[in-house]
């Protein structure tokens, strides 16, 4: 079903129970903090080490993980250029219900194209949408290589693969940059949960 189809005959029904309220309870704001950057760039690896850290801080959070979501709500999807647009507008809109529920959730999916990103932006506050742009350049990534797709990629294996034969747009206003070449992971986590704290969400 695309962005702009609706299901007929169904109603919205408002909660009794507000996000702010929600926040009150748990003692911080809601958000998303989606990361995104090329396969092999550390985005679940910096995204499970801040998310351990937020729960340690006594943070509700959740982890969304694009391999783990391929598993199942996604398991239907290739990743041709279409399939990867559903496969956001889904995350986004599961990142939205985390949202309102007063969570802070993170995703960690590539997310290629900057209209899906800004698509998922515009499904919450603009103040709950924290794009953290994992910019590693792709020799890095290539050398890393956790998952051999990149040597796959690079002998026809593999198609769609983004930064061989699919573009991926980088961010251009992204509330948090990481570099990964330079920075260690403790160092990536310091600067997210900073930002967390300079902005007001989390104490």
């Amino acid at each position: 079903m695309s962005q702009k189809q609706k299901t007929d005959n169904v109603v919205w029904h408002n909660q009794a129970v507000t996000t702010q309220q929600r926040e009150e309870h748990k003692g911080h704001k809601a958000c998303v903090l989606w990361y995104t950057g090329l396969s092999g760039s550390g985005k679940s690896t910096i995204a499970n080490a801040v998310d351990k850290k937020l729960f340690e801080l006594g943070v509700h959070t959740y982890l969304l993980d694009g391999d783990n979501v391929r598993h199942g709500l996604n398991g239907d999807l290739t990743f041709t250029d279409k399939d990867r647009v559903e496969n956001i507008r889904r995350i986004g809109e599961v990142s939205k219900l985390f949202v309102e529920a007063g969570l802070v959730v993170s995703t960690a999916f590539i997310s290629p194209f900057q209209s899906d990103r800004d698509m998922a932006r515009d499904l919450v506050s603009n103040n709950q949408f924290i794009e953290v742009f994992v910019d590693t350049p792709i020799e890095v990534c290539e050398q890393r290589d956790p998952k051999g797709l990149y040597k796959k990629a690079r002998s026809g294996e593999i198609k769609n693969f983004t930064g061989i034969d699919s573009t991926y747009e980088a961010p251009t206003q992204a509330e948090v940059h990481l570099k990964t070449a330079e920075q260690s992971i403790e160092q990536c986590v310091d600067v997210v949960v900073g930002y967390l704290k300079e902005k007001g969400i989390i104490k």
